[in-house]
């Protein structure tokens, strides 16, 4: 059976479009007492909802809403900038992040705007397709072995497509240009004078259209593991995660007692995934509610799996799962396939995500070099690199968006570029790649970590790093903290 890696960036990705301006529109500010989540007695805060048009070039077009968040800082004398957040995907939701005001030390200083990315799931609309959950479900589970994998996506697409687009939704108007256009309407329905900005993966391609569209108010700008504009990703996301992996186990290989403990684990590990590849494990899995036994074929690219899913609080202990492995306990491998068993969810978002990629990642990308990625590599092989596959992007249908939308910016806005040594998803060479075009630009690269460094709730230095550049824009931020994090302490074989 083959197993589906959406290879969901905490993610990631795209470009954009030019955006007529149109004099008569006006968005607006509406407050409103229920909110998306609960929010904490102690916390100040005004919870509304943004109102733009869904297409801005029809101004009797529709409107649509987007819930934001403005939490007072806890300072009794504040700075006037603010920071607005908005999260990555593309197609995840900023909202929930709103439930841990008292985590975010940004408070400190200033105010903290959250605000929904259009087509995400709790704007209005949502741009849900519970027939893709639905799909991705049924194929992981091979429980309708007369539909392949791919048929079952493709129905999902059309019958998604067609639902949004019965709605009234105009599925080219989910972009990353639409997406900066509504934060700077927000900043001026706001009136909000200077602003900064935080974006993790995905969210970063909107700073940078920000960036170029609408600079004048910027200050500053912390990209936590970014994607370039000018980055393919479908081109060469296998090869990143094998890097990633190659890169944790030399470093086992470079510490004594790692190494000794797992001898020649680098080059073990590989020749397994190859076996696998050509001889697919297989594996046995009791459905936990039915109770009836469920067989699994996994090869490398599934096996794989196992390190795309780990956190940064789980690195240290990849190389002992490795080697269980290697020496027969699949304990690991099956608890992450029972997962597959959680039954499929609504969907949140992935009509979005259809949208900002099938006009923004696919039309930029070679078809020959995904095919290269996907047969490139022994270990992996059949792994494909695409978060959509070609033929979802023709169902789906959207506008290419202009070309200026896969090149680099040009910028002398300060920002703040951070990244994981061991992220897969969006890699340190994109991070350098992004210094390179923005001229007033800083790199931290925190050693042992993974993906979005700043949202790494069990150690807040990337938070205080930011935060930090926040308050001084023109300086590398130094924490004391950054001293004591080093390559990791693997864990070495449990008695």
């Amino acid at each position: 059976m083959k197993l589906i890696n959406l290879l969901c960036l905490a993610l990631m990705l795209v470009a954009c479009k030019s955006v007529e301006h149109n004099t008569s529109y006006s968005p607006s500010f509406t407050e409103s007492k229920k909110t998306t989540h609960t929010i904490s007695k102690e916390q100040q805060y005004t919870f509304g909802y943004l109102e733009v048009l869904e297409n801005r070039a029809k101004p009797n077009g529709p409107r649509i809403k987007l819930p934001v968040y403005i939490f007072k800082s806890r300072n009794t004398d504040p700075q006037l900038d603010p920071i607005i957040y908005t999260v990555g995907g593309p197609g995840s939701t900023t909202m929930p992040s709103a439930q841990y005001m008292k985590y975010y030390m940004y408070l400190d200083d200033r105010d903290f705007i959250l605000i929904e990315q259009r087509g995400t799931a709790f704007a209005q609309p949502s741009l849900d397709c519970p027939e893709w959950s639905q799909a991705v479900y049924t194929s992981n589970l091979n429980t309708d072995k007369n539909e392949k994998q791919n048929e079952l996506l493709e129905n999902a697409a059309i019958k998604c497509k067609k639902r949004l687009t019965q709605q009234g939704i105009d599925l080219n108007s989910y972009t990353t240009t639409d997406i900066a256009a509504d934060i700077n309407d927000l900043v001026n329905v706001l009136k909000i004078e200077t602003y900064n900005l935080l974006t993790i993966s995905y969210s970063t391609k909107i700073a940078q259209v920000l960036m170029r569209d609408y600079p004048e108010r910027i200050r500053s700008v912390v990209m936590d593991s970014p994607l370039p504009l000018q980055v393919n990703y479908d081109e060469e996301s296998v090869g990143n995660l094998l890097e990633s992996l190659y890169a944790i186990l030399s470093d086992c290989a470079s510490n004594a007692e790692c190494d000794s403990t797992y001898p020649n684990l680098k080059q073990r590990f590989y020749k397994f995934l190859t076996a696998t590849t050509q001889n697919p494990l297989a594996l046995n899995i009791q459905h936990p509610t039915t109770k009836k036994e469920v067989l699994f074929y996994l090869r490398g690219k599934d096996i794989i799996n196992l390190f795309t899913s780990a956190s940064t609080a789980e690195v240290p202990h990849i190389p002992y799962e490795i080697e269980k492995i290697l020496n027969g306990d699949l304990s690991t491998l099956e608890t992450q396939l029972l997962q597959l068993f959680q039954k499929p969810g609504p969907g949140s978002g992935i009509g979005m995500r259809l949208s900002v990629w099938c006009a923004e990642e696919y039309p930029f990308s070679s078809q020959k070099r995904i095919q290269d990625e996907t047969t490139k590599y022994p270990e992996v092989l059949g792994l494909s690199p695409v978060v959509f596959e070609d033929e979802i992007c023709k169902i789906w249908e959207v506008k290419k968006v202009a070309p200026i939308e896969n090149q680099p910016i040009q910028s002398n806005i300060p920002v703040l570029v951070i990244n994981g040594e061991y992220d897969n998803e969006t890699p340190v060479k994109w991070g350098a790649l992004m210094t390179k075009h923005l001229r007033n630009s800083y790199h931290l690269i925190f050693k042992g970590w993974k993906h979005t460094p700043t949202t790494n709730w069990s150690n807040p230095c990337a938070m205080e790093a930011a935060n930090d550049f926040f308050n001084d824009p023109n300086t590398l931020p130094k924490p004391d903290c950054l001293e004591a994090i080093k390559t990791p302490k693997f864990t070495l074989k449990k008695n």
